[in-house]
């Protein structure tokens, strides 16, 4: 390195810029690797170059005398606009951030809500299937009385018809139907619980993803 002059140095580290090879970090580091090329990094010309790269509007500013040319403030000036354009993209993650927050919290809250649709018409169908059978005892019975029957079979089968409050046959059409139509519920409960999930799993890897960049993007070295 001693046996390089500083213009070869200077020329090396502008052709970084300005191939894009050498960025503003990078310009850093190699500020502090020693005291030579501390004093080479400051160089008004790279700092120049790096504004109108990164931040080309800040050119004109440069170009018009706004800002003086001198290395210390045409750093500065980078800095800042750095700053601000971090800050900008930090709140940018924040907000994409939320905005998952807030698709992965409906999803979970449709998720529940299936769930629960589910759970309710699980509950019509055992109750259906439950009731079924004694509303078929029933219809034989009344149908065993148009027949002889000994008489204590008789007195029980006219107990049993007469608890029944409703036309047996209807009943036992209505029940047949809503198990039907809970097969169908439960079924099609079923299916938008399995394809909310991959939804919902998508949703929070981006999540991930978003975070883990805010975080880089706020501790970048």
């Amino acid at each position: 390195m001693a046996d390089l002059p500083d213009e070869m140095w200077r020329q090396i580290l502008e052709i970084g810029i300005r191939s894009s090879n050498l960025t503003y970090k990078d310009l850093c580091c190699v500020s502090i690797s020693c005291r030579r090329l501390h004093r080479l990094s400051n160089d008004a010309v790279l700092w120049s170059f790096l504004l109108s790269s990164d931040f080309p509007h800040a050119e004109a500013s440069v170009s018009n005398g706004t800002v003086s040319s001198s290395s210390s403030s045409l750093k500065s000036m980078y800095r800042i606009k750095f700053d601000r354009e971090r800050a900008r993209k930090a709140a940018a993650h924040r907000r994409a951030v939320l905005r998952l927050e807030s698709q992965i919290a409906g999803h979970l809250r449709n998720l529940q809500e299936i769930q629960m649709k589910l759970n309710e018409e699980t509950e019509k169908m055992k109750a259906a299937v439950t009731e079924l059978p004694n509303l078929r005892k029933v219809r034989q019975a009344s149908v065993a009385l148009n027949v002889w029957q000994p008489e204590v079979i008789r007195g029980w089968q006219k107990q049993m018809v007469g608890q029944c409050v409703v036309p047996v046959d209807a009943r036992i059409n209505a029940l047949e139907m809503e198990l039907r139509l809970c097969r169908q519920q439960i079924a099609g409960f079923d299916n938008a619980y399995v394809t909310s999930n991959p939804v919902l799993v998508i949703n929070m890897l981006h999540f991930l993803n978003y975070v883990e960049n805010y975080v880089k993007y706020l501790c970048p070295w």
